[in-house]
């Protein structure tokens, strides 16, 4: 066995030996160790199947690439990976189930993912087996289907091998050491006794430059080797073969092999095996296992069955496919699938770590393997992928995250595989957790809660609301939160509004070396001392990484204000880039302030007004001026009792501050503002409101316009980037170029539905030609409202466009940057 890589993988399923094949392929000598056999984990239990359907962009874009690469593996390698493109059918019971559809199949078309629509007479006419009287209709993807997952990991392993990749079974990694330029990993030699996998003696090390982990369900024992927290866990999903159907038999004499089936709201998708079916359920109460470790007993092992907890799917799949009826069962499976609390996986660079990576929390592993393997080789060897993966980034979770949220969260993600998928879901299970003190105050005056990195965001006010009033307002079109949040955002541009913005992620960096590294680290120029600006920290690759809000409160001292869902994303890039560079610009101290200091945005003509009749100074109103306390500035006051850190930024786009201030006094200062306010028309505002009103302004968000696939240049954040300084990744932003342009749009849609950010753009002629990055609805024009990237051509105001929405095609009219007050005199307001 090879003593030194360049990578080594570890964990010999489909993931890992997909990751190996890529790494392999680019160039990098690659091993990869296996504790048992290939797929001898999850993958050997797999039902195979490769759906297409997600709303996620980037997800989609890695099954989309999964699909399309199995289809290649044969010519490559001689092995058949067993794939059957046989399409995918998914039916739907209900209205609301079609338009879950509908936006599904708005983010397939900016993939480029083909898919067709059937009515209950289509679905009849084609595969009459299926019962549709009480069907709404169905969409099919054509070019998916199943494949053996055994098949298709010895493939890639062949083509790993053959692309010089070795990969070496029967060894366990018992540790990590990292020696500050590569990697000790020291393995057991495993051997099989009494039916079990246990240690020998034989141990030896290896050195590699990156490690990737891709262990599946032992995914927590890696973590703890680690040394980080992971909330991979498995959950048991049991499925069923049934003997073979005469009718489905019979069928096939004349056809070819009947498209997986899936009814989403009955929890199940359905396939055809040797003239049978096999029946996979999504039950609720599905319980998570493994939450310490796997087993020394557990290899390619099952659970206990547990038939009577899917017998109401088994029930609803002989509604749906009456002859099933006459097939007796002949086989069952009760396996580990690995789950996060979102339920996508975790893919990226490891926290803390220096070249550890890893591919962890794969319930959909099979689908996904594929597209891993190449998106992660490309992360590593070129320095960033291709796609935006932040979503999948392993550090969306932070060091709060424990077993027993992990736990709890994955069951809950497990039993909502086929629940409805609102762009506006709110998970209930595990909160809440992470609470402001203000929190009880915002419940009780109707707050319905959004969570963001674990914290309770009020999404918008229902006043008197039933506490459970937001898992019923859900909806793919307006639902009964809408006319709350457009009365909130009047009520900003109008008078005022309280928005809880305590979630923002906060740090500090200080010290002798901090200017010069903030300099080097981020686009713009530095502030001088108590003033603010907006600035970006790049990939390599020369793409958007974070975006920061740097308050310079000495010559050495800034607080940097970032998106509060990417708290642990930030802090370990700036963590890291600080660590590697420290020799360069000097001793540099960086600390999370995020729990230590709470956030009020008060916004609105009107918040002056209120700050005046709470601030402790000689002149309240003087204190308050453009003079004293200018746009983009920072000053420590007093409000009443309580000292508050104040930027004068509003990202609602009108007259207002960010009130910074310790988390102890929250309640006191909340209190305070409220008293203050009622006389000024102060509301309460939630995030969905200040999400139209951003939108309104062109203000780009981290996660939607900004991200690891587009430059600050692409996003139209030019006067953000000072080009005459040198900054962590300029040249690869200039040599990037500019490949596509984000705007701002006006759209004349439906009367009861907006874009949510997921649609595909296409010209008047019906050339798709982009895609929605952001979308809500804009109170100033009366008219949704979008924001998202075109090409070139396209980017002049007053361009006409069409918006796929609701299967329709919408008119679009791209608008100049910030039609909302484009010359910001309302923001910029004197007192």
């Amino acid at each position: 066995m090879k003593s030194h890589v360049r990578a080594l993988v570890v964990g010999g399923g489909a993931v890992g030996t997909s990751i190996a094949y890529h790494l392999a392929k680019a160039g990098w000598d690659t091993m990869l160790l296996e504790r048992d056999e290939l797929t001898s984990g999850s993958t050997w239990h797999a039902a195979g199947l490769l759906p297409l359907f997600n709303m996620s962009y980037a997800t989609s874009h890695i099954h989309a690439y999964s699909v399309e690469f199995y289809k290649t593996l044969e010519a490559e390698t001689g092995l058949n990976p067993g794939f059957s493109v046989v399409g995918n059918l998914r039916m739907a019971q209900t209205d609301d189930r079609m338009d879950e559809y509908a936006l599904y199949a708005a983010t397939a078309e900016t993939v480029g993912i083909p898919h067709e629509w059937l009515t209950p007479k289509d679905i009849r006419d084609r595969y009459p087996l299926i019962r549709t009287d009480d069907l709404k209709g169905a969409i099919l993807h054509p070019t998916d289907g199943y494949i053996n997952p055994a098949d298709v990991t010895m493939a890639m392993a062949k083509g790993a091998r053959q692309h010089g990749a070795t990969i070496e079974r029967k060894w366990q990694v018992d540790g990590y050491e990292w020696t500050g330029s590569e990697w000790r990993v020291t393995v057991t030699r495993m051997a099989e006794r009494g039916g079990n996998l246990v240690p020998t003696e034989e141990q030896q090390v290896i050195t590699a430059e990156h490690v990737v982990t891709a262990t599946g369900n032992h995914s927590q024992r890696t973590a703890r080797l680690l040394g980080i927290k992971m909330p991979a866990i498995v959950v048991e999903h049991q499925y069923i073969v049934t003997e073979p159907d005469p009718a489905l038999v019979e069928w096939r004499k004349t056809n070819d092999q009947h498209p997986v089936i899936r009814d989403a709201d009955a929890k199940w998708y359905v396939r055809e095996e040797r003239g049978g079916w096999i029946l996979g359920p999504y039950e609720q109460n599905a319980p998570a296992r493994f939450e310490y470790g796997v087993p020394d007993s557990f290899r390619a092992d099952l659970f206990p069955l547990d038939l009577e907890r899917i017998e109401e799917e088994y029930m609803s799949f002989i509604h749906r496919i009456p002859s099933s009826e006459n097939a007796g069962l002949k086989d069952d499976f009760n396996g580990p699938i690995c789950y996060t609390p979102d339920g996508n996986p975790l893919v990226g660079p490891a926290p803390g770590l220096r070249n550890m990576w890893l591919a962890e929390g794969f319930s959909f592993g099979i689908t996904a393997a594929g597209g891993t393997g190449h998106y992660l080789a490309q992360m590593m060897v070129d320095g960033e992928a291709e796609i935006d993966t932040a979503s999948l980034d392993p550090k969306r979770y932070g060091d709060w995250v424990t077993t027993e949220y992990a736990m709890r969260k994955n069951e809950e993600c497990y039993d909502h595989v086929y629940v409805l998928h609102h762009p506006d879901e709110e998970r209930p299970a595990a909160r809440p957790l992470k609470t402001a003190p203000c929190y009880d105050r915002m419940k009780a005056a109707g707050a319905q809660f959004g969570q963001v990195n674990g914290w309770e965001r009020p999404n918008y006010f229902v006043p008197g609301a039933e506490a459970d009033f937001d898992l019923t307002s859900r909806s793919f079109r307006r639902g009964k939160w809408w006319q709350h949040a457009r009365d909130e955002a009047k009520a900003i541009r109008e008078a005022a509004g309280l928005i809880d913005a305590t979630a923002f992620a906060k740090h500090r960096i200080s010290g002798p070396g901090a200017a010069a590294f903030l300099d080097w680290f981020t686009t713009n120029k530095l502030p001088k001392v108590g003033r603010i600006n907006l600035t970006y920290a790049l990939t390599p690759a020369g793409t958007t990484r974070s975006e920061y809000t740097i308050v310079r409160m000495a010559e050495d001292d800034f607080y940097l204000v970032s998106a509060g869902a990417w708290e642990a994303y930030d802090e370990d890039y700036l963590y890291k880039a600080i660590m590697e560079h420290e020799d360069r610009f000097g001793r540099i101290n960086e600390e999370n302030v995020t729990a230590k200091s709470g956030v009020f945005a008060l916004a609105g003509p009107n918040s002056r007004a209120i700050l005046a009749d709470l601030i402790r100074d000689a002149d309240p109103v003087s204190a308050l001026s453009n003079a004293r306390f200018p746009w983009l500035s920072q000053r420590n006051i007093e409000l009443k009792m309580c000292p508050v850190n104040a930027i004068r930024v509003a990202y609602t786009g009108e007259l207002g501050w960010e009130l910074h201030h310790p988390m102890e006094m929250q309640t006191y200062l909340f209190d305070r503002l409220m008293e203050a306010g009622e006389a000024h028309g102060l509301r309460l505002v939630g995030a969905r409101a200040q999400n139209w009103l951003r939108q309104e302004k062109s203000y780009r968000a981290f996660g939607t316009e900004l991200g690891r696939d587009a430059t600050p240049l692409e996003a139209g954040l030019d006067r953000f980037v000072d080009l005459s300084k040198d900054f962590l990744g300029k040249e690869a932003m200039q040599q990037t170029g500019i490949r596509s342009r984000c705007v701002t749009m006006l759209i004349d849609g439906p009367d009861d539905a907006d874009p949510w950010g997921r649609e595909a753009l296409y010209t008047e002629d019906g050339t798709r030609v982009g895609r929605l990055t952001s979308g809500g609805y804009s109170v100033a024009s009366g008219k949704s409202i979008g924001m998202g990237y075109v090409r070139l051509d396209l980017v002049e105001p007053g361009t006409k466009l069409k918006v796929r929405m609701q299967r329709a095609l919408w008119n679009a009219e791209v608008t100049e940057d910030s039609p909302y007050d484009p010359k910001n005199a309302r923001i910029r307001a004197d007192g």
